[in-house]
């Protein structure tokens, strides 16, 4: 089975979750009054991650805007743990569901802004694609990279992402964050304890915007370096499978493809999971796999090559919910 991934911001379908009544108020996690957006209990999330697979939330929150999302926070029970969703580009939703509120950040934080000369402001819903072709069109260079990473920009803040020699810390000034007790606050980049694929972001903040610095360019030549990108991209990567981004962190002085590929891992498979034939940092779903199966298949891998090189494989991929 071939799919295509929601790569493209022009044909981005937000994958909201199907609402329903909120059965009285008592059962919710916090009183509803005045909230615009759609609190959903029990909703699956298969649909919403590119593995296409996996269990449901205790509780969805779609937020109608900034201030309800700020209000909803504000008025949350702290013993209900909170997870962001955006694209679900690198996650696992582990089989037996996410507990407490997942929190998706549609199209309302999608927008991106010219803000400076060479500054873009992104909502944190906002794809990478949409992010690197609006400063592509305002002449500015040095985002061109985020055309090669899945995902919204909330989690590319989070977690540092990077691809083709650049990463989030070489370009953010600072961003937005809601905080586990509801207060929106402003942290610059040097605050985040960045380093590969990681922040000190804690848990439960919820990023709902960045500024990113580019440097004045050619619209024309940048244009033509997200192009490269996006082609290296379709002739290395499974992308039109139901997959997720890199599976493992590449290991100091190491790829992980090559490590994995060392180790007698191409096509390996464990129920309806595959590492990929085409990239062996990539795990699919072939068709029908459980996220046990596909999070299973990741940890014999990992088994493998350290049996093989002695190299301990770090997960990229977040995997999250319970078992």
């Amino acid at each position: 089975m071939t799919m295509t991934q929601p790569d493209d911001w022009t044909g981005w379908d937000d994958g909201s979750a199907p609402s329903c009544a909120v059965e009285g108020g008592a059962d919710t996690p916090v009183p509803m009054t005045g909230i615009k957006g759609t609190l959903t209990q029990g909703a699956p999330l298969a649909k919403l991650v590119w593995f296409k697979c996996g269990g449901s939330a205790d509780w969805l929150f779609e937020p109608a805007d900034m201030d309800d999302l700020t209000h909803f926070i504000e008025r949350l029970d702290s013993r209900f743990p909170v997870m962001a969703l955006g694209l679900g580009s690198n996650m696992i939703i582990r089989d037996g569901g996410v507990p407490g509120v997942v929190i998706r950040l549609g199209k309302p934080f999608a927008a991106v802004e010219i803000t400076g000369e060479t500054e873009v402001t992104c909502g944190a819903g906002a794809p990478g694609i949409l992010s690197a072709s609006t400063a592509r069109d305002a002449g500015i260079a040095g985002l061109e990279f985020l055309r090669g990473i899945p995902g919204t920009v909330g989690g590319f803040v989070r977690m540092n992402g990077g691809a083709y020699g650049s990463e989030v810390a070489d370009i953010l000034i600072d961003c937005q964050v809601i905080m586990p007790d509801g207060n929106l606050i402003t942290l610059p980049a040097c605050d985040l304890g960045y380093s590969y694929r990681h922040s000190n972001l804690p848990d439960g903040a919820i990023v709902v915007s960045a500024r990113f610095k580019g440097v004045p360019g050619d619209p024309e030549a940048i244009g033509a370096e997200m192009d490269r990108i996006a082609e290296a991209r379709e002739e290395s990567q499974p992308l039109r499978t139901k997959t997720g981004g890199s599976t493992f962190k590449n290991p100091d002085g190491h790829k992980a493809w090559q490590l994995v590929d060392d180790a007698g891992c191409r096509g390996f498979q464990m129920g309806g999971a595959q590492v990929s034939e085409k990239h062996t940092n990539f795990l699919i779903n072939t068709g029908d796999a459980t996220s046990s199966d596909i999070e299973g298949l990741g940890e014999e891998v990992r088994r493998l090559v350290y049996e093989k090189s002695g190299v301990e494989l770090e997960w990229e991929i977040q995997r999250v919910g319970r078992p």
